[in-house]
């Protein structure tokens, strides 16, 4: 019997209108209602995740969130911290260097001014519609070296950014878990950060095993989570490369694939 879902939400859990169908929501509260735990698993702040966990009513100090691609996995009332690995201003100055050689924009999430970016741009634009979020100009250069970053995005045109990625020294890959979560979002997290990471860290705090778990997603940066689940499935509308590490393939976000999963493996309807 599955214990744990986790949902990632752009392109998994909302529909294309940002939104959660009346079908994913009904099958949720059917699991939760079961004693199965759901949570949402988002490369979102978790003030963008504020409005799905209310939808939900999972806004208690029994429920859980992880954001920032499970950079932080946390109680959601409380805002106690289970675990929390992320980066530095350090980290932040040096990939700003390196985007502004790729010539390509890039913006931060840091713990005390929020979404930062040194010029605007229409994807930093975009973060901040989609979450809620005030953006802040800042040279990065003015960060300090231990200011407390959460993470670290080269965000540009689907074309630029392939190209950018093309180019990225061996090494960061080594220094920085690094993942697409769309076209043109590319992300720079902890080397001990990622979907996967932070799932299994509630898992076990939950004391609940792996092969117990479901993790949802679509995109790049679910595929550590779909790789450790029991269960790992790949949305209809994600990408190949997360097609080839699920066991399972639902239909896709706008034809409540998250409530066909449920239905099917944990409600047995």
């Amino acid at each position: 019997m599955y214990k744990l879902i986790a949902l990632d939400l752009d392109g998994t859990l909302l529909n294309s209108d940002k939104q959660i169908s009346s079908e994913n929501k009904a099958a949720i509260d059917a699991a939760r209602s079961a004693g199965v735990r759901v949570v949402l698993v988002s490369g979102r702040p978790t003030s963008g995740m504020r409005e799905s966990l209310e939808a939900l009513n999972m806004v208690s100090d029994d429920d859980y969130v992880l954001s920032y691609n499970a950079s932080v996995v946390q109680k959601v009332k409380s805002e106690t911290i289970i675990r929390s690995q992320i980066l530095t201003g350090h980290n932040a100055k040096q990939l700003a260097k390196l985007a502004k050689q790729l010539d390509i924009n890039i913006h931060a999430f840091s713990h005390q001014k929020g979404l930062i970016t040194p010029a605007h741009n229409d994807y930093t634009t975009h973060e901040s519609v989609i979450n809620g979020d005030t953006i802040t100009l800042i040279d990065f250069e003015e960060l300090a070296d231990d200011e407390a970053i959460l993470k670290v995005m080269l965000v540009d045109h689907a074309h630029k950014l392939s190209a950018a990625i093309a180019q990225l020294p061996a090494a960061l890959y080594e220094q920085f878990t690094i993942v697409q979560s769309a076209p043109f979002f590319l992300e720079f997290l902890n080397k001990d950060s990622n979907k996967g990471i932070g799932v299994k860290a509630l898992a076990d705090h939950l004391s609940i095993p792996a092969e117990q778990v479901i993790c949802m997603g679509d995109a790049g940066n679910d595929f550590h989570m779909i790789q450790y689940a029991g269960l790992g499935v790949a949305m209809g509308n994600a990408t190949d490369d997360i097609k080839a590490v699920a066991d399972h393939i639902t239909v896709t976000n706008d034809q409540h694939g998250v409530a066909k999963v449920i239905n099917e493996f944990v409600l047995n309807m």
